[in-house]
């Protein structure tokens, strides 16, 4: 058996491309610069690639902000209003994805969602009825030709031409099927460039194909692609599909003019049942995913072989290949210097994957796969008894009743409780809880971690900083107050680091959007508070001020999904455990005075199951109990507030508002407040505060323009429900927006009850 990779990590093993793009952005270097860090960065991941034996090695995986923006380019989906800035191509694609603010105009970045059921964000491609896809980008062309002058025949990877045309949003009349003969046009002229390089095999990702499809969804798939395979000729092409299974097309993908397919039967739930049932063409290569692109665990050779051993039965030709990207882990496990050698031996990053992928090759190829070295001590490893356990915590999991998961009185009773205890006037106005992480927050923070200052200078520190946040709030004029966060270095990792169970990493950086990076903390064992967590913080900054202040914690749904879960416990027990120990703070921050709580749930919708049939059972069945049971014991005149970020919420949103919060905040400028409907339609009862703000492009919006989002929003959502607020934390963003940018915001607001009054 051959090995394959669906793509690889581009950010660099030290986050090389983010800090030159970072330079970049504040004119500190030269394109030029950017573009060799890139190169360098291009050039070691296809050399290591090459070391390890890969056969089939991606290029055009590597992107400077998003391969869907990428795409949008390379087929001329460009918004007018990008183009018409004037700026060179590279700072009109930047435009699009971060927005532009400066003496050429100012627009607005596109709207971001998240990857299917993943952390990472892509930018959505606008299609208005003007739009003329045709292919006029050069990038995968130039990628591929970069690695051939290097002495090696890449498979340049694409996003496909039905994940493209149903990720993007359309503006006008036209619908995706209005662009099937533009599209499909562009995608064979693709085939024919590629060709013409010299390229063997080009691979299109098409992860939609894993969603729900109906008639008309199978019918744009397969129309598509008769059509861009109609003239292939010589060049082989392999329809990629990840992140779950293709039970409603495997029929009609089946029968295409296609040379390879690849399946996920990693999280493919019915992937294996698809091709015992219904066979697999002889005449095809089947690129089986069995080694894991999302988790950090090393893989269990004895399952896999059990799994290729079976599809062997039905595929003439198979390569064994990772089930996603390898984007989605961290790219090496050599920076980990002082995770302890019994734990990192059971861990694979990107790089160790290739070394797996390798490994399967050779046992494959062997007469009796158990009896390599490879095989015997993989599963040695697999045999060892996992530490770690807390049967305390296992019980009080399994002792939950549904009473537990109940807060009383009704939100309708708590609702005037609270009104009557805070007197916040209309339109209350909030960030979401982190002020910037400026220079001399993070250089503490690393002088401290390094032990070069001692804790008392380092808490010295923060209580300044959290005084001053308090000091520019008061000023600027906000309602409802933070503490800034300043002690955190992220919103998952620094309660794990409070809990027991968690590993911690150096290096172990992920892609999330753009030049944003996180690094996802791992759960080893059962998960127990050993301490409080943020009690400390927030009762300082409470006693500096008159106003209300919230305490802000991290949700036991969102700790889970940004983490790296165990796999031998299920989602659901590992939630419980985590909103066990979060209940536990709500109510030490409650006994100390802090009387709203937010509790932040940024990633309820990204594991929701990309089949609407599995929402349930899989999934939302134990995620919004988790999140209820978090706040079911509060006192009815404690505030609750959560936040969720850029998703799709209009088909969960009664769910959404079963959580029982008291006020949640979403994402929502981005999208053009388009979930105002979708609270309209669903007599949404939480009080809300939908982002009226991007914080997330270095663009100041002005008070005019918060105000007429202000004012579209009283269209959908009644006033006294109505909460004023950025779309996100401020973390990332500088001072010098961030000011500004709230002032507007609290002036808008403050016009907006003048109005009303």
């Amino acid at each position: 058996m051959k090995t394959s990779i669906i793509g690889y990590p581009r950010i660099g093993n030290l986050r090389e491309l983010k800090f030159a793009s970072e330079k970049y952005f504040r004119d500190e270097i030269t394109v030029a610069d950017l573009e060799k860090t890139a190169k360098d960065i291009r050039a070691y991941n296809l050399n290591l690639q090459v070391k390890s034996g890969l056969d089939f090695i991606p290029s055009n995986d590597f992107s400077f902000y998003d391969g869907v923006l990428d795409t949008a380019f390379l087929l001329n989906v460009i918004p007018e209003r990008y183009t018409a800035l004037g700026l060179s191509k590279l700072d009109t694609y930047f435009a699009a994805a971060r927005g532009y603010q400066g003496e050429k105009g100012d627009v607005k970045a596109l709207a971001m969602k998240k990857w299917y059921n993943t952390n990472y964000h892509y930018m959505v491609p606008e299609i208005d009825d003007g739009t003329e896809i045709r292919l006029v980008g050069t990038k995968p062309f130039e990628l591929f030709s970069e690695t051939l002058d290097s002495g090696v025949k890449t498979k340049p990877v694409i996003i496909g031409a039905y994940t493209f045309l149903k990720l993007a949003r359309y503006k006008g009349n036209k619908k995706a099927v209005d662009f099937i003969e533009s599209t499909a046009a562009a995608y064979s002229e693709l085939l024919k460039k590629f060709r013409d390089l010299g390229a063997e095999w080009v691979q299109f990702d098409e992860p939609s194909l894993v969603m729900d499809m109906n008639t008309d969804d199978i019918r744009l798939f397969t129309v598509l692609y008769e059509k861009i395979l109609s003239n292939k000729g010589s060049i082989k092409v392999l329809v990629q599909t990840y992140f779950g299974d293709v039970r409603d097309c495997y029929k009609e993908l089946c029968k295409l003019d296609l040379d390879g397919i690849g399946f996920d039967f990693t999280e493919g739930k019915r992937s294996l049942e698809l091709v015992r049932k219904n066979g697999f063409p002889q005449e095809k290569t089947l690129f089986a995913g069995v080694v894991n692109g999302k988790n950090i665990w090393r893989n269990n050779y004895a399952s896999t072989i059990i799994t290729l051993s079976e599809l062997e039965k039905f595929a003439h030709d198979i390569v064994i290949n990772t089930s996603c990207s390898l984007l989605h882990v961290p790219c090496t496990l050599a920076n980990e210097t002082k995770l302890e050698e019994r734990f990192k031996k059971h861990l694979a990053y990107a790089e160790e994957k290739l070394s797996e992928l390798a490994e399967l090759k050779r046992i494959t190829d062997a007469h009796c796969p158990s009896e390599t070295e490879e095989y015997r001590r993989n599963s040695a490893l697999h045999s060892e008894p996992r530490s770690g356990g807390n049967e305390a915590v296992r019980k009080k999991v399994a002792d939950l009743t549904e009473k537990d998961f109940i807060r009383l009185p009704e939100f309708a009773e708590r609702e005037i409780i609270q009104k009557e205890k805070f007197g916040l006037p209309l339109f209350p106005t909030t960030t979401i809880g982190s002020f910037p992480q400026t220079a001399d927050v993070k250089a503490k923070r690393s002088a401290y971690r390094k032990g070069e200052i001692s804790a008392s200078d380092y808490e010295f520190f923060i209580e300044k900083k959290i005084a001053e946040c308090i000091a520019l709030q008061e000023e600027i004029g906000l309602d409802v107050l933070v503490h800034g966060e300043f002690e955190r270095n992220d919103m998952v990792e620094y309660f794990g680091e409070c809990l027991e169970g968690y590993l911690f990493t150096e290096k172990a950086w992920v892609q999330s959007y753009g030049t944003r990076c996180v690094k996802p903390p791992v759960i080893w064992g059962d998960i127990s508070r050993a301490k409080p967590m943020t009690v400390k913080w927030s009762t300082y900054a409470q006693s500096l001020t008159e106003k209300p202040m919230k305490g802000m914690l991290t949700g036991p749904v969102t700790i889970l999904n940004w983490s790296f879960p165990r796999e031998d416990i299920t989602l659901r027990e590992s939630a419980l455990q985590i909103a066990l120990a979060i209940r536990e703070e709500v109510l030490d921050l409650e006994n100390n005075g802090i009387s709203i709580i937010q509790v932040d749930e940024a990633a309820l919708r990204e594991k929701l199951p990309l089949r609407r049939s599995d929402w349930r059972e899989d999934y939302l069945d134990w995620a919004i109990p988790a999140f209820r049971y978090v706040h079911s014991g509060v006192k009815p005149e404690t505030q609750i507030h959560t936040h969720m970020c850029y998703s799709e919420f209009a088909d969960i949103i009664k769910d959404i508002d079963d959580m029982d919060a008291d006020v949640i905040t979403f994402e929502a400028s981005r999208s053009d407040l388009t979930i105002l409907d979708v609270l309209k339609e669903n007599n949404f009862r939480t009080e809300v505060g939908p982002g009226v703000y991007d914080i997330h492009s270095p663009r100041v919006p002005s008070k005019d323009e918060i105000k007429a989002a202000i004012n579209k929003m009283r269209e959908r959502i009644n006033d006294n429900k109505l909460w004023i607020n950025p779309d996100c934390g401020l973390k990332t963003r500088g001072n010098e927006e961030t000011v500004p940018s709230l002032k507007n915001l609290v002036n808008a607001a403050k016009e907006a009850r003048n109005e009303n009054s």
